[in-house]
């Protein structure tokens, strides 16, 4: 039975939040923003997916996160030999008591880092995006619930296509953001080599899975007013009218949009959602979801995702926004 928190509890939960982000930036630099998103898609219920070239950090980051939660972690290499049973776990004899039973597999954890997602066949995604979507896995006619809450943190390398296994538009579906990660500034750079000096922080603002259940009820809680679900509606259905979009948003994006924005508002102290919120998450929750006309990659050079932020940007901006 999940503890109930008081308004104080909630609030120092919060801060607790903002000092690992705080935290995380200092070791991962310029870092915060991801960091936000993780914690939102936890919260939320829902999943993130990371995007880079190799050498950006995507996997010390995920690793990062994972050592300031009180949670199960664990981490799976994709490669294109892999089968879901590698995923889910099987069905094993046990000589010792003579009879067949389930050994977990590395997917029953509270956070899962999917390190190169692509790398792998549309066989073992489609395993993962069973547990990403139902919260269970199948094996042997069976039904095993993930633990909760459960984060699948997927990283993929933009550049190397060879030997990769495109991911389905139903599993990119299923993550709440994807956040593209760029070189760093020379500044940034510069303190990622004074970091490296640097020790190591001791685990001191641990979250625990009781405590990110009691931020999701709270979370439930938090209010959006009409005009902000109206802002929310306008913005996914323009992606579905837009000239460049071949296929927009879902409406269960938008049911995602909400449930995201009223998380942020709740880390920003607050409990009703204002358009900033809406505004805030626009880039990263929308980007992987529109699927565009080729004139539009055409006009950009093939450079579908700097397109996709373009885009988005017009449509936010051509909805009047609640006062």
């Amino acid at each position: 039975m999940t503890e109930e928190y008081s308004d104080g509890e909630v609030i120092e939960l919060r801060n607790t939040i903002r000092k690992i982000e705080q935290r995380i930036g200092r070791k991962v630099i310029g870092s915060e923003p991801i960091v936000r998103f993780l914690f939102i898609s936890l919260i939320s219920r829902n999943h993130m997916l990371l995007e880079g070239v190799p050498g950006l950090a995507k996997t010390m980051l995920a690793s990062e996160f994972s050592r300031n939660l009180n949670m199960d972690f664990k981490r799976i290499q994709f490669t294109p030999d892999m089968l879901p049973s590698d995923i889910t776990g099987s069905i094993v004899f046990n000589l010792e008591q003579r009879k067949l039973e389930f050994r977990k597999g590395p997917i029953f954890a509270n956070v899962l880092l999917a390190d190169e997602i692509n790398r792998t066949p549309a066989k073992v995604q489609s395993a993962l995006l069973e547990g990403m979507e139902e919260m269970k896995v199948s094996v042997g006619g069976e039904d095993y619930p993930l633990p909760e809450p459960f984060l699948v943190i997927a990283t993929q390398n933009p550049i190397e296509q060879e030997g990769t296994f495109p991911l389905a538009e139903a599993l990119m579906d299923r993550f709440l953001f994807r956040y593209i990660l760029t070189y760093p500034s020379r500044e940034q750079e510069m303190g990622i080599l004074r970091s490296i000096s640097v020790d190591q922080e001791d685990d001191e603002f641990l979250i625990d899975s009781n405590k990110i259940i009691a931020l999701r009820k709270e979370a439930r809680q938090v209010y959006a007013s009409e005009e902000i679900i109206t802002y929310i509606v306008d913005i996914i259905r323009q992606t579905r009218t837009n000239d460049l979009v071949l296929v927009g948003a879902s409406p269960r994006t938008s049911a995602k949009y909400l449930m995201a924005a009223k998380v942020n508002a709740l880390l920003n102290a607050r409990d009703y959602v204002i358009p900033e919120d809406i505004r805030f998450l626009s880039q990263a929750l929308l980007n992987h979801r529109l699927i565009l006309r080729p004139e539009a990659l055409l006009e950009s050079g093939g450079d579908g995702y700097s397109t996709s932020n373009r885009i988005i940007e017009r449509i936010v901006n051509s909805v009047v926004s609640p006062r």
